[in-house]
């Protein structure tokens, strides 16, 4: 099993609610013949239906959990549907995989193929233990189908999706980025460290994608074995189409498998979170754009944006980036990969809400407080492509506010974009 067949199948595992019904499913039956053979061996009873009682009510809870089901399946699709419409599409998976919904269609699953078992174990004796748990489990999925609506309402407000992708964000740069920033270590863009020799090229053979995920200890290996040096040509999030250049090997006993370096990256329709740091500010920077285009106007969501890229900004800049080579047990270069540097998460997180917000007293106020912040919190190194956007965004404020006391307004740092201090 290569890499990538492991990494589709953990994240299937992960993210796939067929994967969740199905289980669900088998976890139903295998349950009801359990609590079938207790009722046999205890004789337990508390509501001594009639074999045609107990068929009635099992009858119309089964109809009723698989109405469930369906209602709740559809509800979410266009609930999802609309939320990203008004926020972005590319927060449907992430919505979808959430753990509301899974354990919502688990549970539902789970009471349909039970209660749907005990119905057909009600013979001329009726099994009232079995009966007892399959009515509980009915009353139980009411109160969860009310929490879950509940859930899903609040999660999909912009400001707890905002904050679930902040969180998501988060976990993801601390598994990229686990090394704190050491100003007396800058992260440097390696030049110069791949062989003179001509390199031999790997092709992307496929249907055209995005990558997901790559592999590093599975090319290291890999290098090591052939004693060559790897380049992964494109990044992490990148677009590749069948002929484009994957890799380039240097060096080298023999000639690498082009099967086995493509079975160390994964690609797929869409960019995933799980090493892709930048994906997570597009998605908060795509929140904000949408937020202020001229047909939604809701420059207080951009500021609610903001709050995350500050925060997530902030714990990225404590941060030693990655520099895009990975070694062997030994020390020696065995793969090279390119990786965003600094002023790229800057350029990313900053640049695009400050073009679509220009104009916008709540934006402007915002932005500059969280520039000020991130200059004043993080180290020198990272000053430059601050500055950079706080000089930029002196000049929108010029060009966008004529009035002199809205310019002066528009360069006051406030958290709440308009409401904090007007000093």
């Amino acid at each position: 099993m290569t890499w990538e067949q492991r990494y589709r199948f953990w994240q299937t595992a992960r993210t796939s609610l067929v994967l969740w019904g199905g289980c669900a499913l088998a976890a139903g039956l295998l349950a009801a013949r359990g609590v079938l053979w207790l009722d046999r061996e205890t004789g337990w009873h508390l509501y001594r239906f009639s074999p045609d009682g107990a068929r009635a009510v099992l009858g119309t809870l089964v109809s009723s959990m698989l109405t469930f089901l369906v209602f709740v399946l559809s509800t979410t699709l266009i609930v999802v549907q609309l939320a990203s419409g008004q926020l972005t599409p590319r927060v449907i998976a992430l919505v979808l995989s959430g753990r509301t919904v899974k354990v919502a269609l688990a549970a539902l699953t789970f009471t349909y193929a039970y209660t749907l078992a005990a119905l057909g174990r009600v013979e001329d004796r009726v099994p009232d233990l079995h009966v007892g748990v399959a009515v509980g489990l009915n009353l139980l999925c009411i109160v969860l189908f009310f929490r879950f609506v509940q859930q899903l309402a609040t999660g999909l407000r912009p400001g707890s999706l905002v904050l679930l992708i902040g969180d998501r964000a988060r976990a993801v740069i601390e598994q990229v980025y686990p090394t704190a920033f050491d100003p007396a270590r800058p992260e440097e863009q390696p030049r110069g460290v791949l062989p003179v020799a001509a390199p031999r090229a790997v092709e992307f053979a496929g249907p055209s994608g995005v990558v997901m995920a790559v592999g590093l200890e599975d090319l290291v290996r890999a290098a090591r074995e052939a004693d060559a040096v790897i380049e992964l040509v494109p990044q992490v999030g990148d677009s590749v189409a069948g002929g484009d250049p994957l890799f380039r090997v240097f060096g080298g006993r023999g000639e690498l498998p082009a099967g086995r370096l493509r079975g160390c990256v994964a690609v797929g329709s869409e960019r995933t979170l799980d090493q892709d740091p930048r994906f997570a500010f597009r998605m908060l920077v795509d929140i904000a754009n949408k937020a202020l285009s001229p047909a939604i106007n809701d420059p207080t969501t951009a500021v609610l944006v903001l709050d995350q890229v500050d925060n997530l900004l902030s714990w990225l800049g404590a941060r030693r980036l990655d520099e895009g080579l990975a070694r062997d047990a030994e020390g020696k270069l065995r793969v090279v990969y390119g990786t965003p540097d600094w002023p790229d998460y800057v350029t990313l997180a900053v640049s695009e809400i400050r073009q679509y917000g220009e104009g916008s007293l709540q934006v402007s106020r915002r932005l500059r407080a969280m520039l000020e912040h991130l200059i004043a919190v993080l180290p020198p190194a990272r000053h430059a492509a601050l500055q950079q956007e706080l000089a930029m965004l002196n000049s929108a404020v010029a060009r966008k506010f004529p009035d002199e006391e809205d310019r002066r307004r528009a360069n006051v740092s406030d958290y709440q974009g308009v409401g904090g201090s007007d000093a």
